[in-house]
């Protein structure tokens, strides 16, 4: 039994004025990403990685609080948000009405979304470049200052006179470690006075470099290379994609 495919002639003639083979085999035609929704969207995420590369990189830890962490996070992913799910459910007649405003509406809506995110999640710090091992006998120090009545219970420390409450996050792959919150209900003022008094102990430390970091900033190379290749190479493909985004005609 032979097994076959019937070729309709007029098939074949609709495939080959339509630009398949001549063979009627059809194809699938890939469409890249344009040159400036390129750039819009590796721009930030590469600027953030660089940041991220120079704090594991150097020999100093780096205290951060975790809406600001958020809200680096936020900037950094903001290029590929737009040219993703933000262009994609945009409608057209916004677009014709509001012309490029539309999308500073949508910059101060991703904003305020951000904003949000970063005040209605837990009160958390993060230290870069250190370890568990090593924020302990700190945390020893700063407990002396702020409150003698903490108590430890495992990972988890309570400071009943700073109303705080936190359990110690540690992430040796990364090295670093974090202080988040047990519950939502804590005192900001005893969260930003302990953050004060650690991050001065924090000045005096030092920490070996990251190795992490190598990895951070060969990805921020890729990154930059590829936007720079697009910018050098084919400038009036960024700017037809930057005029055609924003319906300039």
């Amino acid at each position: 039994m032979k097994y076959g495919m019937k070729t309709n002639p007029a098939a074949l003639m609709c495939w080959t004025s339509a630009g398949g083979f001549a063979s009627g085999v059809p194809y699938v035609t890939i469409r890249f990403m344009d040159g400036f929704r390129l750039c819009l969207a590796l721009g930030p995420l590469t600027v953030y990685l660089l940041v991220l590369a120079c704090i594991n990189l150097s020999k100093r830890p780096f205290l951060v609080s975790g809406a600001r962490d958020l809200t680096a996070l936020g900037v950094g992913v903001s290029g590929m948000v737009l040219v993703g799910p933000v262009e994609l459910l945009l409608p057209e007649q916004a677009i014709y009405a509001y012309q490029g405003y539309v999308w500073l509406l949508l910059l101060v809506m991703y904003s305020l979304s951000v904003s949000l995110a970063a005040l209605l999640t837990r009160p958390r710090l993060t230290i870069y470049n250190f370890t568990a091992e090593r924020l302990r006998p700190l945390l020893a120090d700063v407990l002396d200052e702020l409150d003698a009545e903490a108590r430890w219970a495992g990972a988890s420390l309570s400071l009943p006179k700073l109303d705080v409450e936190f359990f110690i996050e540690s992430s040796p792959a990364l090295k670093n470690v974090s202080l988040v919150a047990t519950g939502a209900e804590q005192s900001f003022a005893g969260w930003k006075r302990l953050q004060q008094s650690l991050a001065g102990r924090l000045r005096a430390a030092e920490s070996p470099a990251n190795a992490w970091g190598v990895v951070l900033a060969l990805s921020c190379f890729v990154l930059a290379a590829c936007v720079g290749w697009q910018v050098v190479l084919n400038p009036q493909a960024v700017t037809s994609g930057f005029r055609q985004m924003l319906r300039l005609f």
